[in-house]
């Protein structure tokens, strides 16, 4: 295993493949004269080969949620980045079975967890480094441990509102609905993002799903378009149900955070692209592996939005989405 060979913090190169090392003074101070030409090339080769063959040696332990398709792109896009050997585990399969024991059996050098229940169930093993990614509220859920790190699911505000700024530059009020405990922080963010982009958001605090009705409908006639967060208060089988109808009564687009609502009349969903969230966690493993501590890599969110656009929904209300938005956007009719 990599670690019983090389340590991650104390891993460093033979003195003359240094960077920055004076061939020439170090043939010197040796007394040797190095020569270079092939004999030199075939050491750095030999090095880097070696190097690369040490890397794909590490073994990495995967602890999953659960075996759907969005955790599972995660996990391609990671093996995409990181030239692993990777070691599977799924608990939604592995009923009873002690997940920690068996990683500790295995002894990784780093263990990644994709969905919030995986990394609850392995987050207080302490000596080995921890990526996670696929999990929204990152800071609340790994405070107790610092050799923690990884990418969230949350996509920024700054993002999301540029980005329909681009894609829908009639739309100037924006109405959403929020429990301060859940979004709260981010509504506050949006606000001061959407100040002086032309955009004005106008948000409702709701703190019982059944107040839903009411609040939606407060909102007609001050809205162009409603923004669709994953707030478990705002988003049930009841409240979706009526907020549809009450789309397509008022000609008020929804815009929501996940493609499946576009099936539903959705005009756009701006979703996580799994398979990219998987590849920033690979990177940032193979820095842990080269000898980056983990306490200095930065939890980081998701870099890339998945734009789907519904062009029904858009031309059922009259709807003109920007022209480059929908050659860089998903389409269904």
């Amino acid at each position: 295993m990599l670690k019983n060979l090389i340590t991650r913090k104390n891993f460093l190169l033979p003195p003359l493949l240094k960077a920055g090392t004076n061939w020439k003074s170090q043939s010197t101070r040796t007394g040797t004269p190095f020569r270079g030409g092939k004999g030199g090339s075939v050491i750095i080769i030999l090095f880097i080969l070696f190097y690369h063959s040490m890397v794909s040696a590490s073994e990495i332990v995967a602890v999953q949620s659960f075996n759907v398709k969005p955790y599972n792109n995660a996990l391609k896009g990671f093996k995409s980045v990181c030239n692993c050997n990777v070691k599977q585990f799924v608990i939604s399969e592995m009923k009873g079975t002690d997940i920690t024991k068996n990683v500790y059996n295995i002894k990784p050098d780093i263990i990644i967890t994709i969905g919030i229940e995986a990394l609850n169930r392995v987050k207080s093993i302490k000596d080995i480094p921890i990526v996670y990614l696929m999990i929204l509220n990152s800071q609340s859920a790994t405070s107790d441990n610092k050799d923690i790190t990884g990418v969230s699911l949350y996509i920024t505000p700054e993002k999301q509102l540029s980005l329909l700024q681009r894609a829908l530059p009639d739309v100037k009020n924006i109405g959403l609905l929020y429990n301060s405990a859940r979004t709260g922080d981010f509504i506050k963010k949006a606000k001061r993002v959407a100040t002086g982009t032309g955009i004005k958001l106008i948000a409702k605090e709701i703190h019982r799903s059944k107040d839903f009705p009411a609040l939606l409908k407060s909102l007609k006639g001050e809205i162009d378009a409603f923004w669709m967060l994953p707030d478990l208060t705002v988003v049930t089988p009841e409240t979706v149900e009526f907020l549809f109808l009450f789309s397509i009564e008022n000609r008020i687009p929804v815009i929501t955070f996940s493609h499946k609502y576009l099936e539903m009349g959705a005009l756009m969903s701006l979703d996580i692209d799994a398979h990219d969230i998987g590849k920033q966690a690979g990177e940032i493993a193979k820095k842990i592996l080269s000898g980056t501590d983990i306490k200095k890599i930065i939890k980081t969110d998701a870099r890339k939005i998945d734009v789907t656009i519904n062009q029904k929904t858009a031309k059922k209300m009259g709807i003109t989405v920007n022209e480059k938005t929908l050659r860089n956007a998903r389409l269904i009719n």
